[in-house]
């Protein structure tokens, strides 16, 4: 499937790591259109990975097997609209990386087009490190899944949802999550400089521990749980430690922060799609 036309609706961050996670693996720069309203900006991508800018979103998806929308959410119906007659008639597949517009609405923007899936990328996807939801809809084939699920792929992990509104639970959990866990570094780092660190010192500790139980996480067979419970000794500094967490309702905070979050993604959505 590496001979396919991917054409790139946007060049901005998301597109861009996106294209090069792609030729990184091996895919055709040829292959590979992209079209920006900022036409330096496609122009300085195509220099960068050897791809292909075009001059205009129809050029670029004019032969195109798959085309991915990557612009803001507010600009997704007008440029859909515009590219609804190259997504008509066609066994394109239309991968959105929009966020919080929901299928229906891209399928009317786009004239009807029902071979839709939705993608919720994150921000670590610019270092390859991205997690990735996903959701088809029902025309969607299997051979098609497996193409936004390869493009996709090229940044990080991938999982796909059932139920299109399981997209606002991950936009809450891994779309929002980096930011989570930037709080809790920038709080770590914090309090280690108030209790006698250096500001270089206690922020380099706080990033390389974050990146090394991230790393345990991904690299264990265990659940986080049963980690967290291995390095924590009966008596010890992470026991007292825990404890504060844990009075002061740790994970109760952590779901009431995510179902805002959630909530807020299905108002956009509605916001967006209206």
């Amino acid at each position: 499937m590496n001979d396919q036309n991917l054409a790139f609706i946007g060049a901005g961050n998301m597109a861009t790591s996106l294209i090069s996670g792609l030729v990184r693996d091996g895919y055709p720069p040829g292959c590979i259109r992209v079209s920006d309203v900022d036409a330096s900006q496609s122009a300085r991508v195509s220099e960068r990975l050897g791809v292909v800018a075009v001059d205009t979103n129809l050029l670029a998806a004019a032969s195109a097997d798959v085309v991915i929308l990557a612009v803001k959410p507010q600009y997704a119906m007008p440029v859909l609209k515009e590219l609804s007659p190259c997504l008509q008639g066609r066994d394109v597949l239309l991968i959105s990386v929009a966020a919080g517009i929901g299928c229906e609405s891209l399928s009317l923007w786009a004239g009807g087009c029902r071979t839709i899936v939705r993608a919720m990328p994150n921000t670590p996807a610019m270092v390859q490190c991205g997690a990735t939801g996903l959701y088809a809809m029902a025309e969607v084939s299997e051979s098609q899944r497996a193409r936004a699920e390869s493009i996709l792929r090229a940044v990080g992990l991938t999982v796909w949802v059932k139920q299109e509104t399981q997209m606002d639970v991950i936009t809450a959990l891994s779309g929002s999550g980096p930011a989570y866990f930037f709080l809790l570094m920038e709080a770590m780092a914090e309090a280690g400089l108030a209790l006698g660190l250096d500001q270089e010192v206690a922020t380099l500790l706080a990033q390389q521990t974050a990146l090394g139980a991230g790393r345990v996480a991904i690299e264990s067979d265990e659940l986080p749980g049963m980690l967290r419970q291995r390095v924590t000794s009966p008596g010890g500094t992470t026991e007292r430690a825990l404890r504060v967490f844990a009075e002061a309702d740790f994970k109760g905070l952590v779901l009431r922060a995510m179902d805002s979050a959630a909530q807020r993604a299905a108002e956009l959505s509605k916001e967006y799609g209206g």
